[in-house]
């Protein structure tokens, strides 16, 4: 005998319910979820890469090769190369080990002269530290040897903090020229290199640097801040004559750092837009306005990648 089902069961197995249906639109449901998920992911991922990428590009450091020609060089020094760098801050940001790497990669560029454009450190106390570990991390070599100015952060409270500090320079192979003019001679030639002393922190004397110069010296202007640059080139040389320098070297803008947002950084509003990237060429005499090593304000740059350089100067 069958067994009763009740009054208004059906006489075979359910064969489908009205329930069927449900497990399909629970499918597509997982499926727009794990969509949603995917995207809500890879937003998460470009929005991470765009916060990350100025403080990875500020890691990226590059070498600017140029070739200048200049009718005044001796011909002893045909192809001289001097390597340029500026604006290291060396500290929390920019450690022993960076510096060790980035003098190392001075050292494998092979030149005849380094110079150094000031702002080794984050400030005072530690552009001195900066010196006193020079030595113990990597000797540069340099055939006809290291200068360097100081730039603002590089300024203590007193005269004779300048004067400790520049010891220290010494200490580690680097000449320090504070309104100085020095002759480097190679072969039976002469090259001259003149260092600035800052103009915001310091008092630049064009008048002292080029006092003893004569139109045919091939000279090398070295200036932290490229805001003297109007003001250099109207300075007169030992002769009364006007375009004293050949080759200008100068750092402090950063280039800017962070490309869209250098306003709000505020680096080097001192500095007219002409001057605060690049190289230029003003009244038949190469300028070059460096974007640095290390950062300011913010450990990050963007679309402005820290830089040498590899100037190699050539009479032919």
């Amino acid at each position: 005998m069958n067994e009763y089902r009740g009054k208004h069961a059906p006489s075979s197995p359910w064969p489908v319910s009205s329930r069927a249906a449900v497990p399909v639109r629970r499918g597509r449901h997982l499926k727009k979820r794990r969509v949603r998920r995917f995207w809500a992911v890879f937003s998460a991922l470009i929005l991470l890469l765009i916060l990350a990428y100025p403080l990875i590009e500020a890691r990226i450091l590059t070498v600017d090769k140029v070739i200048i020609h200049a009718d005044d060089l001796p011909w002893d020094a045909n192809h001289l190369r001097i390597v340029y760098l500026s604006d290291i801050h060396w500290g929390y940001w920019f450690s022993d080990g960076d510096l060790s790497r980035l003098l190392n990669k001075v050292n494998s560029l092979r030149p005849d002269l380094v110079l150094f454009g000031g702002d080794y450190a984050t400030d005072y106390d530690s552009a001195v530290q900066f010196f006193r570990r020079l030595p113990n991390l990597a000797r540069i070599h340099a055939r006809y040897g290291i200068y360097g100015v100081l730039g603002e952060t590089d300024y203590g409270e007193s005269p004779d903090d300048r004067t400790i500090l520049t010891e220290y320079m010494a200490n580690a192979d680097v000449t320090p020229l504070i309104n100085q003019t020095v002759p480097v001679y190679i072969g039976s030639g002469t090259v001259y290199i003149a260092g600035l002393d800052d103009s915001s922190a310091g008092k630049p004397d064009l008048k002292s640097v080029s006092a003893a110069l004569k139109p045919s010296d091939f000279v090398i202007l070295l200036s932290h801040n490229p805001s003297v640059i109007p003001s250099a080139q109207q300075t007169q040389d030992g002769s009364g004559s006007l375009g004293w320098f050949d080759l200008g070297l100068f750092g402090h803008t950063h280039g800017g750092q962070m490309m869209f947002f250098d306003s709000l950084l505020g680096i080097a509003d001192d500095v007219q837009q002409r001057y605060r990237s690049g190289w230029l060429t003003e009244n038949r005499v190469s300028l070059l306005i460096s974007r640095g090593v290390g950062t300011s304000v913010f450990p990050g740059r963007l679309f402005c990648s820290p830089q040498i350089h590899l100037i190699e100067m050539t009479s032919d």
